[in-house]
């Protein structure tokens, strides 16, 4: 098996990207790993490494926009400190059936690490026009409305939907788009 890298080019336009927990496991809306997902992306937004457009976390994955002088960097940055803050919050609180499948999830080449969190192979979608983008955080808004989550996108707590609506959400995201 080959490993896939993030590819994202060398501009400033804002990328839809996606990340999902390994086997699908519905693990990111315990309000502990959720808190640990939007800590990181407030914290790196708060200090300029990147800027997020919109975000759902969903049971079993989450979407995002977002933008960076040094998109690939930052997101590596985050798929690899939010993987560890998690599986240690799974260490702390004993959950070894967890830890036993992302133990067993982890690629025989990845000899650096125990667990594997985060899958492989994501293919972020550079976002280019206010059509595309109005598109996507449409999209990554109504994700929790056709999984039959919540009957509209405000309900769910942890989307930027309420940050759209009414300018209150669990973290910032620039909804003002300038190209």
């Amino acid at each position: 098996m080959t490993k896939t890298r993030y590819k994202i080019g060398k501009d400033d336009y804002p990328y839809f990207i996606t990340n999902t927990v390994v086997e699908w496991l519905p693990l990111l809306t315990k309000k502990p790993v959720a808190k640990i997902i939007l800590e990181i992306l407030d914290y790196m937004q708060n200090h300029n490494r990147i800027t997020i457009l919109a975000y759902v976390i969903m049971p079993t994955h989450i979407h995002y926009i977002a933008s960076s002088h040094n998109l690939p960097k930052e997101v590596a940055n985050f798929n690899s400190y939010s993987a560890r803050q998690i599986i240690d919050y799974f260490k702390s609180t004993v959950q070894e059936n967890i830890l036993k499948i992302l133990a067993l999830s982890k690629p025989d080449y990845k000899v650096d690490r125990t667990y594997q969190f985060w899958q492989e192979g994501g293919k972020p979608k550079q976002i280019f026009n206010l059509e595309i983008m109005r598109q996507k955080v449409q999209y990554i808004h109504y994700n929790p409305v056709r999984k039959g989550l919540v009957s509209k996108p405000s309900d769910w707590l942890y989307s930027s939907a309420s940050n759209y609506i009414d300018g209150t959400g669990l973290i910032d995201v620039v909804t003002d788009w300038a190209w």
